[in-house]
């Protein structure tokens, strides 16, 4: 059995890592960072032993792609200057703490029909040519390692399903491009239509339901 599979403590694993990474301007506070944190506290419950990697883009700082920035990325390695290595530096911590996971979680709210700006900024930080994917004859191929990648979606309105949802496609075609095909959706929908607490035992419960699984 791969280490990435929720296992249980009594049975004998390799220690298995959990990426977190909450993208809610609110923080902790957020309603997908709430759930993304019950996603974790039940993984933890069954992988004692487990590490658990959080990104909490309210508490840090994801800067934003600039010509700077790009040009950084493709300087070769004995050309950068200190500063243009320092963008080489995060954006390959970041790749490595995707790979190094053996299961990512991301607490993903939708603002004005899209993802917040500083998860598509980290995606930036991700897609890079020959590091996370790589253009053959046939079409892109992705490179990362794969592994389930849980979204947990929290949503003022009603979304899924409906072309609003623009969101959902958006993450399955980044995730897919860059190799992390394993992409498993939780929805909390309708928290500001009188729905909250209906929905978050609707989403507590598909937590549930997949970690044990």
């Amino acid at each position: 059995m791969d280490t990435w599979q929720l296992s249980h403590p009594n049975e004998e694993y390799d220690m298995a890592t959990l990426l977190q990474i909450n993208s809610s301007l609110f923080g902790e506070n957020g309603n997908s960072s709430q759930l993304s944190q019950e996603f974790v506290q039940r993984w933890k419950a069954l992988n004692p032993t487990g590490e658990v990697i959080l990104r909490d883009f309210a508490k840090e700082t994801i800067p934003h792609l600039d010509a700077t920035r790009v040009q950084a990325l493709f300087t070769p390695e004995a050309d950068r200057t200190t500063e243009q290595q320092a963008v080489v530096d995060y954006s390959d911590k970041i790749i490595a703490e995707i790979q190094a996971a053996d299961v990512i979680v991301i607490g993903v709210p939708l603002y004005n029909f899209g993802v917040p700006s500083t998860l598509k900024a980290y995606f930036d930080h991700i897609a890079r040519a020959g590091v996370t994917f790589k253009y053959t004859e046939t079409g892109p191929v992705g490179l990362l390692n794969d592994k389930p990648v849980y979204i947990i979606a929290a949503r003022g309105g009603v979304h899924q399903g409906l072309p609003s949802d623009t969101q959902s496609q958006f993450l399955n075609n980044f995730l897919s491009f860059v190799g992390l095909k394993d992409v498993r959706f939780i929805y909390a929908e309708g928290l500001n239509m009188g729905q909250k607490d209906q929905a978050f035992s609707a989403a507590k419960a598909a937590i549930s339901e997949e970690v044990a699984a």
